[in-house]
This record gives structure tokens, sequence and C-alpha cells, in this order.
């Protein structure tokens, strides 16, 4: 089993200014827009930029923090993370809906961070991913900035590619519309 090295990069701070602004950022873009932007997804089994909404929402409520928990208190093994819950459980709703909640639940989470005032030596603590083995908190904290940014991106591209066929020539200068969409 492969053990990654302690990080250069890492900040604490740094990490909590990307978590904090995600869901003003999400609001930005995506509140208030038409279903066609919203539901748009590059093919069958995508994600559109209302399932990456529903998507981080399960995340925070059953992924990061609960596993940072874990990793804490016993540093037993995490519970396997349901990437497609929100399919079922966000039927119905409204992107407004979504959106709030993510931001109330967001708010919620990032403090409850803060009240642990975790130390470098919490941050090298491991916990036992069920797919990859020993991870430290550390890690998984970093995990979660990549995790929120990779999905903004994705929301960017998917919207992008909704007009990719009406670019015309232009096409060969816009990078975004070749980006494939990775298996959710």
């Amino acid at each position: 089993m492969k053990r990654y090295s302690a990080s250069v990069n890492f900040n604490l701070e740094d990490a909590v200014e990307i978590l904090t602004r995600t869901p003003a950022t999400l609001a930005v873009l995506l509140g208030g827009l038409s279903e066609p932007w919203i539901r748009a997804n590059e093919g069958e089994s995508t994600f559109s930029p209302f399932d990456v909404v529903g998507h981080l929402i399960d995340a925070d409520e059953t992924n990061w923090l609960p596993r940072a928990r874990v990793i804490l208190e016993a540093g037993s093994s995490f519970q396997a993370f349901d990437r497609f819950r929100h399919r079922s459980r966000n039927v119905g709703r409204s992107m407004e809906s979504l959106l709030g909640e993510f931001s109330n639940l967001r708010a919620a989470n990032l403090e409850m961070l803060k009240t642990w005032q975790l130390t470098s030596d919490d941050l090298e603590r491991i916990g036992t991913h069920p797919e990859f083995g020993a991870v430290t908190l550390q890690q998984l904290l970093s995990t979660w900035v990549v995790h929120d940014l990779g999905h903004i991106a994705q929301i960017v591209r998917v919207m992008a590619k909704r007009y990719a066929s009406d670019v015309g020539p232009w096409a060969a200068f816009l990078p975004i519309l070749k980006d494939r969409a990775p298996q959710n």
C-alpha cells in the first residue's frame, strides 16, 4: 500500500478560503438560470450543474467531516461514499433550494471545522479509506478543496459545451470544448 508524503503546500487557512467561497461562486454562476443551463450534461452517466450541486451537498453531509471525525476519534475505516445519492434525493427540487441548502450546510461544516482547532499532528492522523487504504486528515481536507474546484470546472465545461456546435470555426481556439467528461 503506497503511503503519500506530507504536503509542502497545504495550509488549512488557505483551504478554508476556497471552501468558504464555493457556495457563493455557485450561487452567482447558477442562481436564476433556466433549466437548459442547469440540466445540461455531457452524455449518459454524467453530471449536470444541478447534479453537481446535489453531489456537493451529499459530500458535505456524508463525506468530508464524517470522515474527518473518524480520523480524529478512532482512525478506523470510513463508510463508502454514495456519489449518486443526489439523483434520488433531489427529484422535484429547484436549483435555488439546492444552492440555499449547500450554502447553509457548508457554513455549518466550516464552523465545526474551526472549532476543532486542528494541529499539524492532527493533520497527520490516519484513517482507512475503503479503496485507497491509509490516508491522512490533511489529504482528506486537501481533497475537499480540489473536489470543489474540480466540480466548479466541470460545471463551466458542461455549460460551455451547450454551445459547442454553435461557435463554428472558433471551436479550434476554445479548448474547454475539447475537454472530456471524466467518469463520475
